[in-house]
């Protein structure tokens, strides 16, 4: 059966100041650490194509960190920087906010924070998993069409949906601790799909920015 290597690409540091919950607020641009991680990233991936990876397909969520981390990936590869909507960041209520202990100590906030297993402060872990998976198993089968068998797809997200994504793929709680994801900026969780099945056979995990890590913002996106 053909087969497709998809890998989902989290974007590089945003420029965020406040250190607020960006979420899926617009105009998040990535910082300049983050621009020089999406160029190490774009190197990454036109190492892998010089040694004889095929690319042929390339999207990113809708917001604007996604697609600028996308664009250096675009230019070394020649590929167009399609939109995907379903690898979109998650929905969360504290989105604007500086979240700590004292925001969320706040009387408003607590109905929010009963159940971190769904979770109840925004948009379920399952419902992120399906949506990201649907676009795995889209984006496999349109680098197949395009390519061929082995032909592979770049899909440019957000931490928490790609967490998940790994979690559900592993069989694995999809509930969890956010400070143990393993999903750091301009990192890339890369999943070999059956194209016929959508079956995912197969993950590993790469920091083609890993030297840029120390010292970034770590303020989550959702």
């Amino acid at each position: 059966m053909p087969s497709s290597t998809v890998h989902l690409l989290r974007h590089g540091e945003v420029h965020n100041p406040t250190g607020v919950l960006y979420g899926r607020l617009p105009e998040f641009h990535l910082s300049e650490r983050g621009r020089k991680m999406a160029e190490c990233v774009a190197e990454y991936f036109l190492q892998k194509a010089d040694d004889g990876a095929r690319f042929v397909y390339l999207a990113a969520s809708p917001l604007t960190r996604a697609q600028e981390t996308a664009a250096p990936t675009a230019a070394a590869l020649g590929l167009e920087i399609e939109t995907e909507p379903r690898i979109n960041e998650a929905e969360n209520v504290f989105e604007g906010l500086r979240v700590s202990r004292a925001e969320l100590a706040k009387p408003r906030h607590w109905r929010y924070l009963v159940n971190p297993f769904v979770p109840s402060w925004g948009e379920p872990y399952q419902a992120q998993a399906t949506r990201v998976l649907a676009a795995v198993t889209d984006a496999a089968r349109t680098a197949v069409d395009r390519g061929g068998d082995g032909a592979q797809a770049i899909l440019v997200g957000h931490q928490l949906p790609i967490w998940v994504t790994r979690l559900k793929v592993q069989n694995r709680a999809l509930w969890h601790d956010p400070r143990m994801r393993e999903c750091t900026l301009a990192s890339v969780t890369s999943l070999t799909v059956d194209a016929a099945s959508g079956a995912v056979v197969s993950l590993r995990y790469a920091e083609p920015a890993a030297a840029l890590l120390p010292g970034a913002a770590t303020t989550p996106g959702a």
